[in-house]
């Protein structure tokens, strides 16, 4: 059996998985403003929670991009996937901040897998030029899963409680394995279902022109970590992925603090700002590919991109802190999001530009526990920074935007494969 574009099945699998991931994170934002008093946890809790996940959502970064690089990427989404939907399940378990903690912590670990899978995936099923929109399909995964989650978990917990809720949604990652090991059989050189055409496609076109011939080059952690690029991406997402972040963390605790919202009606307005992200996943992705059918350098392309979703950031984030009313605040969030996926789609890309398969899982690791601790500092100014209004926390935000450009455009060269000395390859 032969399947026409058989890596657009891949990638569209990956992008259910992430609409999984995030319906089961987001499940706990949902209902805390219920499950809180029942467990007499205070919203410092609620900060530590998020910070335990973090943590090892950390580690899980760069445990699993180097896993991925050993195992591969169908034993890594397996062994992922199966660990946080047991993990979210056991949520059903909690009765205390101890207990939540610990479930918080094999969650995050355990999620972390998708993201360096993903770009594992990207470079090992795509060519250079189609990269970028295929992580924004990947991405779109996330935005959706962030618009059904709101409004689904709001139904559920209505319906049968924040307990059984648990156990559903923990329920949905085993589902999604059953087509994953049935389609993903082996990387595109020996799939047996690809079509000889799609295969020479894709690996005609892995690396951008200029690319040493027959390079593979496959640096350690430290080679990785003495190029001046991967420190582009490294500090590019530890300051930008906060923005991403505060608002899945915290969008239902804002609504609810800001203007009285209870779970109905987060499930109505928490849903509509992930569907800017959504859209500018998109994007982001369609942007960079019509860039490069241009002729544009994929250097060029990456840094013009990613600095179109700041513009777009910095002043939605500014105006969200004056924002009067909880329509005006999901739609300015909406933008926020929308630039965001613009710009992340290609940050998270720039992996498997610098480098080749084999290291991609361990630069992607390494980038996204760098954003972690990004993420971890903010979590804890949050609770100070918002005891009379979260205007003060989106100033932060729209401070960092900036720092995350200068990043990419002051480390990372011209963005294109490295040699083992750390010269560029294209002149």
């Amino acid at each position: 059996m032969k399947l026409p574009n058989l890596r657009w099945l891949i990638i569209a699998l990956i992008g259910v998985a992430t609409v999984v991931n995030y319906i089961d994170r987001n499940a706990l934002a949902v209902m805390w403003p219920e499950i809180a008093p029942e467990i007499g946890a205070t919203k410092e809790d609620y900060a530590l929670l998020v910070t335990i996940f973090m943590i090892f959502y950390a580690l899980g970064q760069s445990l699993f991009g180097r896993l991925f690089d050993q195992v591969g990427t169908r034993i890594g989404f397996a062994l992922s996937i199966a660990v946080w939907s047991v993990a979210i399940a056991l949520h059903a378990l909690a009765s205390s901040v101890l207990s939540f903690s610990l479930f918080r912590a094999l969650l995050g670990v355990s999620e972390a897998g998708a993201w360096p899978g993903a770009a594992k995936a990207n470079a090992e099923w795509f060519p250079v030029r189609e990269r970028a929109f295929a992580q924004g399909l990947f991405n779109a995964g996330a935005s959706l899963g962030s618009i059904v989650s709101a409004p689904l978990i709001a139904i559920l917990y209505l319906a049968i409680g924040w307990k059984a809720t648990f156990l559903l949604v923990g329920l949905l990652g085993f589902a999604w394995l059953v087509p994953w090991l049935l389609v993903y059989r082996a990387g595109p050189e020996g799939h047996p279902w690809i079509t000889e055409a799609e295969r020479q496609h894709i690996l005609s076109g892995r690396q951008s022109a200029g690319a040493p011939a027959g390079g593979d080059y496959a640096p350690t952690w430290g080679q990785i970590l003495r190029h001046p690029e991967s420190w582009a991406v490294i500090l590019c997402r530890f300051f930008i992925d906060p923005v991403w972040w505060l608002f899945v963390s915290w969008l239902p605790i804002y609504l609810a603090e800001t203007f009285g919202f209870d779970i109905k009606q987060i499930g109505l307005f928490a849903w509509v700002p992930y569907v800017g992200a959504m859209l500018g996943s998109l994007f982001g992705g369609w942007l960079a590919g019509r860039l490069l059918h241009r002729g544009w350098q994929v250097g060029r392309v990456r840094r013009t991109v990613i600095t179109l979703g700041g513009v777009i950031m910095l002043p939605s984030l500014l105006l969200t802190a004056g924002a009067a009313t909880p329509l005006a605040a999901v739609l300015l969030i909406a933008v926020i999001l929308f630039g965001f996926q613009t710009a992340i789609g290609n940050i998270q890309t720039l992996p498997s530009d610098l480098f080749s398969g084999r290291s991609v899982g361990t630069l992607a690791g390494i980038s996204g526990t760098a954003a972690v601790a990004g993420v971890l500092i903010t979590t804890w100014l949050v609770p100070v920074m918002t005891a009379q209004s979260y205007a003060p926390i989106f100033a932060l935000g729209a401070a960092l935007v900036p720092l995350s450009i200068l990043a990419v455009w002051l480390l990372g060269g011209r963005l294109t494969p490295v040699r083992p000395d750390g010269s560029p390859t294209q002149k």
